[in-house]
């Protein structure tokens, strides 16, 4: 995934962008860059590798490399960006963020009659964002290039630009899966992915970009250079997992939204009696436990936390390249509190369950730490689909994905045909999906929110929702 950040201001804006920048650390974990815009240096940029090491230690010298009234900068799980690109449509820095799914064909198409070049990668890649650039200077303006790139690229794109004379163009990607927010304050105008960014630095709301709509953001004002499209899918899984709990989108608070999903569950799990010699209700930390506390706030029942995730010296962008050093650092970071796990059974929410690899070790952590029994819950329908719209899953292949695994094994491919069954909870097929997952990763039972639930919880219409993970819905 990744997050991104900029600002217009009438004074040095470095600063702002830092910080704001900073506030998307949770986003991504692999690279992070910063480009500024001053009259007498032109742009400047600024990358670094931030896998081991925090977006703040990184770039903790760059007030003394940069300065600008003007900035854009990003951190992410893809490629080094932003990038500084000379054109027809002048010298830019540009960063994004999305996924791009045939950008082989789109390499191919422009190299057969460009004439031009990438910058390969290691391994002949090609960097994404560099990509979209190339897309955009086919055009004769960045709002006709932005509308080109968009409508070719199969996926997301949503795109900041700084141009060499310091103005910033934001455009939101075509359908609104992820959201752009615009900030202002009596220095000028901001642009963030995450609302609590601007919030935190002063700024006030503005205005959020609707689909595909293309600003001109400067010290002085707003322009709006595209009006938005009527057809918006954004994702709902910001809700559920990703989106950080102080953040809004289309006016929905992710913490709340949380709440409300809990109260969802545990109404639920009441009616069909699922809710009986419950001890404690918990959630899978960090993004889990809201969840939990919605769940624990209608269930009547107390919520504990049994178990602490220690961050201080792992923190989330350290992880090891190997599969068994990951899993080491990943059981090192669970500390129990055994006066809440001793002979009790206990329940969990989870924010999503994907693969299952990691939820099956903490439960078996609570298991070996004198747990009775431990329940599970996922706060969101079963993933039935790789997201190919974001990147924000390692997952490699839907056959990554526990509930397709289980289904493969219990008929075959035939039970893809299926999946909207097996989704659901009342079917022969969705209760045994459920059983084996239990027998699978260990758990005393399961359930998952519905479709229906985790709308009700959003609040927004399920047609300006994205569920393609969960229904396969376009």
């Amino acid at each position: 995934m990744g997050g991104f950040f900029g600002a217009a201001l009438k004074h040095d804006c470095l600063g702002d962008v830092f910080f704001g920048v900073d506030y998307h650390s949770h986003l991504g974990t692999r690279r992070a860059g910063l480009a500024a815009y001053d009259a007498e240096d032109g742009l400047q940029r600024s990358i670094h590798n931030i896998e081991n090491s925090p977006f703040r230690t990184k770039f903790e010298h760059v007030f003394e490399e940069m300065k600008g009234q003007s900035a854009i900068g990003c951190i992410s799980d893809s490629d080094p960006q932003p990038l500084i690109i000379r054109s027809n449509l002048g010298t830019y820095a540009i960063s994004t963020i999305g996924l791009i799914n045939n950008s082989k064909e789109l390499i191919d198409q422009y190299l057969s009659f460009s004439g031009g070049h990438f910058n390969a990668m290691t391994g002949g890649n090609i960097n994404s964002t560099e990509l979209v650039a190339a897309m955009i200077n086919q055009k004769s303006s960045f709002v006709e290039g932005i509308q080109f790139a968009q409508k070719v690229i199969d996926g997301t794109a949503s795109i900041l630009i700084l141009k060499d004379n310091g103005s910033i163009i934001a455009a939101r990607d075509k359908y609104g899966r992820i959201p752009v927010l615009l900030g202002k304050s009596e220095d000028g105008y901001c642009v963030t992915f995450e609302s609590f960014a601007y919030q935190k630095l002063g700024y006030e709301d503005y205005m959020e970009l609707g689909p595909g709509q293309i600003v001109e953001i400067t010290k002085d004002r707003v322009t709006v250079l595209a009006e938005a499209g009527k057809k918006k899918r954004i994702c709902a899984f910001l809700w559920s997992y990703y989106g950080y709990p102080t953040s809004n989108y289309e006016g929905i608070n992710v913490e709340a939204m949380r709440y409300r999903n809990g109260m969802i569950m545990a109404e639920n799990d009441k009616a069909a009696g699922k809710l009986t010699d419950i001890d404690y209700i918990g959630g899978v930390p960090d993004s889990g436990t809201p969840h939990a506390i919605g769940y624990a706030n209608r269930s009547g029942i107390q919520f504990a936390r049994p178990f602490i995730k220690y961050t201080p010296t792992w923190p989330r962008s350290f992880m090891p390249a190997n599969q068994k050093d990951r899993k080491k650092v990943a059981k090192m970071k669970l500390v129990p509190v055994h006066e809440l796990i001793a002979d009790k059974d206990l329940l969990f929410v989870d924010d999503s369950i994907v693969r299952g690899t990691q939820l099956k070790e903490t439960v078996d952590f609570l298991y070996d730490n004198g747990a009775k029994s431990v329940h599970m819950r996922s706060a969101c329908p079963p993933i039935m689909y790789g997201c190919k719209y974001l990147n924000f899953t390692r997952s490699t292949s839907e056959m990554d994905l526990i509930a397709r695994r289980v289904i493969m094994e219990l008929e075959g491919e035939e039970g893809f045909n299926h999946l909207e069954e097996y989704s659901d909870s009342n079917t022969e097929r969705g209760k045994n999906m459920r059983n084996l997952i239990c027998e699978k990763l260990n758990f005393a039972s399961l359930e998952f929110q519905s479709l229906e639930g985790i709308v009700k919880a959003i609040g927004l219409d399920e047609s300006e929702l994205c569920t393609y993970c969960w229904t396969g819905k376009e």
